[in-house]
């Protein structure tokens, strides 16, 4: 029984090590994919200073933020610089911290009021937090109640377009849903910024490690000729 547990332990170790040769993955493709979300954000932005500045600083319509014009060019900054050095792999662990907080703000300040999901689900049965609502905790059993209200809601509006457009048409990019606005994708990025963060850009496909093979190279003692 040892035998067995020491030669299974051994094939696992050592697909384990064939693994961690391509570790070099896994951060790829998180800056592959947060690079254009953040790049397209602040050319969003820029496009539309003057509305970005008001809807930072209005309390009305917006966030009601101080200093709209700053935090306007400082969100705009970070998310365009920010896009172009993900994509490079360079100063990977700098660049994330500002795109963190950039993070936390949205979620403190734009969608933390409109609780978890981006897109509101419309089914209770299919809700994520369905066991929770059955342990009774009041937030799942709002959650629930609020999917309930999406799905009639839905219901009611497909029933519109069926009588008074044209439903293939209308849908042939996509179903109709309820955006929620929460947290959820904003959560999404944070945890990929986070990895980042931690882990850096990768080995092989980021700046950041060729810039650090030629430092360890250059202080290399050099061999005499000869």
């Amino acid at each position: 029984m040892f035998t067995l547990f020491h030669r299974l332990d051994h094939h696992y170790q050592s697909w384990l090590r064939r693994l961690g040769t391509l570790d070099f993955i896994a951060p790829l493709l998180l800056r592959l994919f947060l690079a254009p979300v953040f790049f397209a954000a602040g050319w969003q932005k820029l496009m539309h200073f003057e509305a970005t500045v008001s809807w930072f600083g209005n309390a009305d319509w917006g966030l009601g933020l101080p200093l709209p014009w700053l935090l306007a060019v400082l969100a705009i900054v970070t998310e365009l610089v920010g896009g172009v050095l993900l994509l490079l792999g360079l100063a990977i662990r700098l660049v994330t911290v500002p795109l963190i907080m950039t993070m936390l703000v949205a979620i403190a300040s734009v969608h933390w009021q409109h609780g978890w999901f981006a897109v509101a689900p419309s089914d209770p049965g299919t809700n994520m937090f369905a066991p929770l609502a059955a342990l009774g905790v009041p937030a799942a059993q709002r959650s629930l109640e609020n999917s309930e209200a999406v799905g009639q809601r839905l219901t009611r509006a497909r029933s519109i377009l069926r009588e008074h457009g044209d439903v293939r048409w209308l849908t042939e990019k996509g179903r109709f849903v309820v955006l929620n606005n929460g947290i959820e994708f904003a959560a999404t990025y944070l945890l990929m910024l986070l990895v980042l963060l931690f882990q850096g850009g990768g080995r092989f496909v980021s700046l950041d490690d060729w810039l650090a093979r030629w430092s360890r190279r250059a202080q290399w003692p050099q061999r005499p000729a000869g």
